[in-house]
């Protein structure tokens, strides 16, 4: 990357019935996300030829992993499907196994998102409730419970100290001990975290909300909520700004 060029973000689509149809209403909240945060938002097909894939990965930056209306396999982390569980998407799961790969092989910044953190999760070897409602119970509401796709719940979230994720609470002014409110539309969670993922907030029920990477990886975090559709929200806005700032440490490598 060139010092007067932006940051290529690659952003997969979120299915690949979507991409067919070119649906883009909610996948846009993620481009104009980036835009605003600086950076260059490079679509990423489900439909490429692994050679593609791969090529497309290698180029890119750094990598937003959004949200989606599929579930991951739950044959990924070894369990039996719930009945509640979604159909998977195999062409989205390979598409985010080989941009995971090559984050992680050349250190680049990833930020995933709702389904994001959960194929994040299980790419890491972790495993996932695939029901709140049904296998933890809670009195809050975490899916969308029959609201208008325009609207979104709210609760609050406790962020963990001396993390990324604090520290960037700490400059949104967030009041101490740190709490946001997020808006939650899901309906499974993590439940074992993966390999080198450090839980980072938490719902009042203990539902997961916010892992990030511990390692000598580069900066990667994934948040439960959908801080795309948060225009305003000083926490969720940040989250962008930092994904792209965090890319100068992971641009010294040759292309």
């Amino acid at each position: 990357m060139s010092s007067d060029s932006k940051p290529r973000v690659g952003i997969p689509y979120r299915t690949v019935a979507e991409e067919t149809v070119n649906k883009r209403d909610k996948y846009d909240f993620y481009v104009q996300s980036i835009e605003r945060a600086g950076g260059q938002a490079v679509p990423v097909s489900l439909k490429l030829p692994q050679a593609e894939l791969v090529s497309l990965a290698r180029s890119l930056d750094a990598v937003i992993l959004p949200g989606s209306p599929a579930d991951v396999d739950p044959a990924r982390y070894g369990a039996p499907r719930h009945p509640t569980t979604a159909d998977a998407d195999p062409q989205r799961e390979c598409t985010d196994y080989a941009l995971l790969e090559n984050a992680f092989a050349d250190r680049k910044p990833v930020l995933a998102i709702c389904y994001g953190i959960q194929f994040l999760n299980v790419f890491l070897g972790g495993s996932l409730v695939q029901d709140i409602a049904d296998e933890i119970g809670s009195s809050i509401q975490h899916g969308r419970g029959g609201l208008p796709l325009s609207e979104d719940r709210f609760h609050a979230a406790a962020i963990a100290k001396e993390t990324a994720l604090a520290r960037l609470a700490a400059g949104a002014q967030l009041a101490e001990p740190i709490e946001a409110r997020i808006n939650t539309a899901h309906h499974q969670a993590i439940r074992t975290p993966g390999r080198g993922l450090r839980v980072t907030a938490q719902a009042p029920d203990g539902v997961i909300e916010a892992v990030e990477c511990t390692g000598d990886s580069n900066w990667v975090v994934g948040v439960q909520w959908h801080p795309e559709r948060m225009m305003g929200h000083a926490l969720s806005e940040v989250l962008f700004r930092q994904l792209v700032l965090a890319v100068t440490g992971a641009t010294s490598r040759a292309r």
